[in-house]
């Protein structure tokens, strides 16, 4: 049969990825990797890919690797259905490059989908394909990417986002979260998710969600690793009795004293902290569909469905069971 009469899910799509000196060398192999893996319900590989670079050739990556390029000529005589622009700290420099807005400008108008991984969005937003779009980057750059681009709505917690046909990635590994979320859109969410399993990815997380687990962020916002120890015990008994009293024995100090260390060191007190690692377990559990909403209080401390309600509400803006719906596995698509 004709390829023209294929359906659309049964077509190859053309993948490029936009290269330059110095590019992030994950940014480009992440993303690769997953519509590499790709496949079509035929079993055939669902994404050709290419790797473009202003003048073809050799490039080098941050980490001494080079990777092989076509020009940005040859996409422009043969459009590909998404391009993406790959990130690093080059990518400020690369943002200034003539060639490449004017590359970007033309595959703009042809381009089914045009994204960024990672710093990548500031080239984007140079040319002005962000304006009046939501758009995120790497969380240590967001705020020099709002200051620099005012026309951009800045969602500094997001995995990625889509906003009309324009993707960006949050940092570095975020870039496979974004192809994979393509790969859905494209060939729907059971593939997604057995690429998800195939690249033994913990958690497929989704658009819209913190670029940080709570222990990362806390981990970040600590003063020092005092209480290191005692936050990995915390993690790995969430279900327990994590009272103060509780907390100030495990730590061999005084309740008082046990308060205003943690306090100070964590940037949040223990009661505050437990709740958000709690609350980010059950999350990644219902996301996962370990657990039903009806098990997570008592699976994860909270004692009673209010608790976990009230938590929930806090901590992520909806209740439980709207997370559930719309984080959580979905049924088996139709085939």
């Amino acid at each position: 049969m004709p390829s023209f009469y294929a359906k659309p899910e049964e077509k190859t799509r053309t993948v490029a990825i936009v290269l330059f000196d110095r590019t992030k060398l994950i940014d480009v192999t992440g993303p690769l990797q997953v519509f590499n893996d790709a496949r079509m319900p035929c079993g055939q590989p669902a994404y050709a890919i290419q790797l473009l670079s202003e003048t073809g050739g050799l490039v080098v990556t941050d980490t001494g690797v080079a990777l092989d390029t076509l020009p940005f000529s040859h996409a422009v005589s043969a459009p590909p259905d998404t391009l993406l622009v790959s990130g690093g700290q080059s990518a400020l420099q690369a943002a200034s490059s003539q060639a490449l807005l004017a590359f970007l400008a033309d595959m703009a108008g042809t381009c089914r989908r045009l994204g960024s991984i990672c710093l990548g969005a500031f080239i984007l937003a140079r040319g002005g394909h962000l304006d009046g779009r939501r758009a995120t980057t790497h969380w240590e750059d967001c705020a020099q990417f709002r200051d620099a681009f005012p026309a951009i709505d800045v969602r500094e917690d997001s995995i990625y986002e889509q906003d009309r046909g324009v993707w960006t990635s949050a940092g570095v590994t975020a870039g496979i979260d974004m192809a994979l979320a393509m790969v859905e859109e494209d060939l729907g969410r059971n593939e997604a998710l057995r690429l998800a399993r195939s690249l033994v990815l913990y958690v497929k997380r989704t658009g819209g969600q913190r670029q940080f687990s709570a222990a990362l962020d806390q981990q970040i916002r600590s003063s020092s690793d005092r209480f290191d120890a005692l936050v990995t015990e915390i993690r790995a008994n969430l279900a327990a009795d994590l009272s103060v009293p509780r907390l100030a024995d495990m730590a061999r100090m005084s309740e008082r004293n046990f308060s205003r260390l943690f306090t100070e060191t964590m940037g949040a007190s223990p009661a505050q902290f437990i709740e958000e690692l709690r609350v980010d377990a059950a999350c990644d559990a219902l996301q996962r569909g370990d657990v039903s909403v009806a098990q997570a209080p008592f699976l994860f401390g909270f004692g009673n469905p209010e608790r976990l309600r009230r938590a929930f509400q806090r901590r992520k803006g909806i209740s439980p069971s709207d997370y559930e719906a719309r984080f959580g596995p979905r049924r088996p698509e139709a085939t």
